[in-house]
């Protein structure tokens, strides 16, 4: 199941005589003794003659084509010094590997952290959806601040557990949500706040990506053909049953498969439902219905394929009051369904491709996904924005808030603990689209399905044989 290092340009250093029992239980005590997150000088932890890792952190990075290779190039660029790098697709990760010709590289993450824990500081993961909560609780086991793309993970369970493991180690992290550092978010916040909108019930939230970017609707391909060869596939799959290989899934598609995606809403979601959820201090939903097609007609209560993702749907959360905040209800749409466009736009004004609308007692506001910056309606309410003071702190940028972190710097807004709530949100109206048409009960605290505990079995996966959280 572990793979040899891909022809490592340098030699890693030779595993210390320290158990890792031994290191597991000195570095997670030495990273929850310093919660304020200023790194612990890599000398500490075995690596003699090393620089302190508040100068320039030693980072592994696990994903590198796609995504993953695109936060591997912002970090470098921000200081980071990437000494190792993990992807199961050679080609696919092939820029980001010419572009670190020192780093070591592996194909099985497992193996690189077995080799890697004494001489990194942090992880970067910029996987498939199916590979992220694995992969970061890896990282976390061995004391590693991690950075992790949206969504946090592929199931409730893992996100739960990811979570709790975060805030056990101590550890710096970051989901890959970077409109959450935004000036439009930090506007849409303290609007909400200063009342401009009134008491807000009503939150529409979309996206165009089910089948604009990926085929959904659509059942297995029956074709085998062969695996390429610097690809090694089993690997890819990971925790995932095993299945023949297929272009269908890799290295583009898979979003659009339950095994290995959460579809439009997983892609998105983060992106946009993260803005009422930190506005209007959402927490978690009491119940959650979906509506769903798969044949791209009206919307019906159709059985879901369990392989691939509904072309479309429509999914209702139930938030509850909180304190003095009424209670709100957001509605997701994909697919190239939208909400009613406001009565209030005028001038060919109209709702952006992934967005969000909140309705509120006095008025209305919408903007694009990644905290787009808010316009009100009607806009007369622009004014009475415009004196409203800026109480939040503003962001030196999403990225740069995780790698200042890894030196000592603040924690991110967008850490684990804002983050994995918010995701496991999104996450319920995936599991919702296993039951379109059930009005579902909601036990957040238990992370349980009330009124039909038969859905309960997707709230956690079945990993292959060898894989574990």
């Amino acid at each position: 199941m572990t793979s040899t290092p891909v022809t490592p340009p340098t030699k890693p250093q030779k595993p210390h005589s320290t158990s890792r029992r031994n290191f597991l239980s000195t570095t997670a005590l030495a990273a929850s003794s310093v919660f304020s997150f200023t790194i612990v000088p890599r000398h500490v932890l075995g690596g003699p003659g090393q620089t302190a890792p508040s100068e320039r952190p030693n980072i592994a990075g696990i994903g590198c084509g796609g995504m993953g290779g695109g936060d591997i190039a912002t970090f470098t660029k921000l200081g980071a010094n990437f000494i190792a790098l993990c992807d199961v697709d050679e080609t696919r990760a092939a820029g980001t590997f010419q572009a670190h010709p020192h780093a070591r590289r592996y194909k099985d993450f497992r193996e690189m952290l077995d080799r890697e824990a004494r001489n990194i500081d942090a992880v970067t993961v910029g996987t498939p959806d199916h590979i992220h909560g694995v992969a970061a609780m890896a990282a976390i086991k061995v004391g590693k601040h991690v950075y992790v793309q949206k969504p946090l993970t592929h199931t409730l369970h893992e996100c739960r557990e990811l979570t709790k493991a975060a805030k056990q180690a101590g550890v710096v992290t970051s989901m890959g949500n970077q409109g959450h550092a935004s000036e439009g978010s930090r506007l849409t916040n303290e609007w909400i706040q200063a009342g401009i909108l009134g008491e807000i019930r009503e939150v529409h939230v979309w996206s165009d990506r089910a089948g604009k970017l990926w085929k959904q609707g659509i059942g297995r391909p029956t074709e085998t053909p062969a695996v390429p060869p610097t690809l090694d596939w089993n690997l890819w799959l990971g925790p995932a049953q095993d299945r023949p290989y297929s272009p269908a899934y890799a290295p583009h598609n898979w979003r659009g498969w339950w095994d290995f995606g959460t579809g439009a809403l997983g892609d998105m979601g983060c992106h946009i439902i993260d803005h009422p959820v930190w506005g209007l201090n959402l927490g978690a939903p009491t119940s959650v219905e979906s509506r769903t097609t798969l044949d791209g007609s009206v919307l019906v209560n159709n059985q879901p394929n369990f392989d691939s993702y509904p072309i479309a749907a429509i999914i209702t959360y139930e938030f509850p009051a909180r304190g003095n905040l009424p209670p709100v209800r957001m509605t997701w749409y994909d697919g190239g369904l939208m909400p009613p466009t406001p009565i209030e736009m005028t001038g060919g004004q109209r709702l952006p491709d992934n967005g969000v609308l909140y309705v509120g007692s006095r008025g209305k506001m919408f903007h694009s996904s990644h905290g787009g910056m808010p316009q009100l309606l009607p806009g007369s309410l622009q004014e009475l924005a415009q004196a409203v003071p800026k109480v939040m702190e503003r962001s030196p940028g999403h990225y740069e808030e995780w790698y200042q972190a890894c030196r000592g710097g603040k924690r991110p807004v967008d850490n684990f603990d804002y983050a994995g709530p918010m995701t496991e949100t999104v996450l319920l109206g995936v599991l919702s689209l296993r039951a379109p048409g059930r009005r579902l009960e909601w036990d957040s605290q238990n992370l349980k399905v009330k009124n039909a505990p038969e859905l309960n079995q997707f709230v956690k996966t079945e990993y292959r044989k060898g894989w574990s959280l």
